[in-house]
């Protein structure tokens, strides 16, 4: 692996950072078993590594099922998913070559643009960030502006993605801000309080250990504009090898599509990288997925999964840097390329 000068690895560390993920290239996070893979790779297949932004998780279902049902390979590739987690730094594992593509999210890529780091993102996921609010219920919060004015623990990350939009869409102060280390156990003391959290996730975790449901909400059903769950590689990949981006990103596509229709081979997949991870949590988590529109909403439904679109890109922008995330005069356009998805639907679905 061609080894970052320390002045790069620097610069990129310090863009991961300021969203809260923090650790070294070359993390040791453990890669996923490949279910049913033959015990040679054969040498026709390109080797390709896919760093995933947490642990493994229903959330990254897609992958999983891509490569427990053979998807990949039917595409010519030979895909290791690597395990991401909190001490994971996706900026340094792709530009230090350790990974080919990597999880991304719309203010990371923009901020990487600002900063002068060569990524780009090839597709979106997610046309909803799953990223949610909660309460306490019977404390009079029926509206996320309710929330304003109450203790809320967030974490690093959210200083640089949807913290300065709900400042400047509904009024929130930086004296309502409260350190979040994924512990309830703090929201959960105060009935006042709010929390972030995943609309697959936390629910669930505050429903078993507090004994109630929380209220929940959906930041992009109040405006927050970001795609989630985006696939990201170097920008010298998409202009050195183009035919295996799009494979990449046509397997992947394919492996949400069956994941969504039987997630049972991805499941299983994802308990061997995450034995914590329970059958419990997997279903309701793809559940939420489907209720909520997660990745089939929007511009999916008519481009299919992974769909992005200019104005949409353009939007989450302008509302960003109005409210002081991205300079105003940043060139977010090189943040992303629309080559690799809109195809539809039945392109995806029919693909081989």
């Amino acid at each position: 692996m061609t080894r970052l000068n320390r002045r790069r690895f620097i610069q990129y560390g310090s863009l991961a950072a300021g969203t809260g993920l923090l650790a070294a290239c070359g993390s040791t996070a453990p890669t996923a078993p490949e279910a049913g893979a033959e015990s040679t790779t054969s040498s026709e297949l390109q080797q390709i590594t896919f760093g995933t932004n947490w642990y493994a998780q229903a959330e990254h279902g897609g992958f999983y099922q891509a490569v427990a049902a053979g998807i990949y390979k039917d595409y010519g590739l030979d895909v290791t998913i690597q395990m991401g987690g909190p001490q994971v730094n996706g900026t340094q594992l792709l530009m230090g070559k350790a990974v080919d593509f990597f999880m991304g999210y719309t203010a990371n890529a923009i901020k990487a643009v600002e900063e002068g780091i060569p990524k780009i993102t090839v597709a979106a996921i997610f046309q909803k960030d799953p990223q949610i609010l909660i309460a306490h219920p019977d404390q009079g919060v029926k509206d996320l502006a309710d929330l304003k004015g109450k203790p809320t623990f967030i974490s690093k990350a959210a200083n640089v993605t949807y913290w300065p939009f709900l400042a400047a869409k509904y009024g929130f102060t930086d004296d309502m801000k409260r350190n979040y280390n994924f512990n309830p156990g703090p929201f959960l003391a105060d009935k006042n309080s709010a929390q972030q959290g995943y609309l697959s996730s936390e629910p669930l975790a505050i429903s078993k250990e507090g004994g109630f449901d929380p209220m929940v909400f959906l930041l992009a059903d109040y405006g927050y504009s970001a795609y989630a769950t985006t696939i990201e590689t170097r920008q010298e990949i998409v202009d050195g090898d183009p035919d295996m981006v799009q494979r990449f990103v046509d397997a992947s596509i394919k492996g949400w599509y069956s994941y969504f229709a039987n997630p049972a081979l991805g499941n299983g997949l994802i308990k061997q990288a995450n034995p914590e991870m329970s059958d419990e949590q997997l279903a309701y988590s793809l559940e939420k997925m489907q209720e909520y529109g997660i990745a089939l909403s929007g511009d999916a439904d008519s481009k299919g999964i992974g769909a992005m679109t200019n104005e949409r890109w353009k939007a989450f922008f302008e509302e960003m840097s109005t409210a002081g995330v991205f300079n105003s005069d940043t060139d977010y356009t090189q943040a992303y390329t629309l080559d690799f998805v809109n195809k539809g639907p039945d392109y995806y679905q029919n693909q081989s």
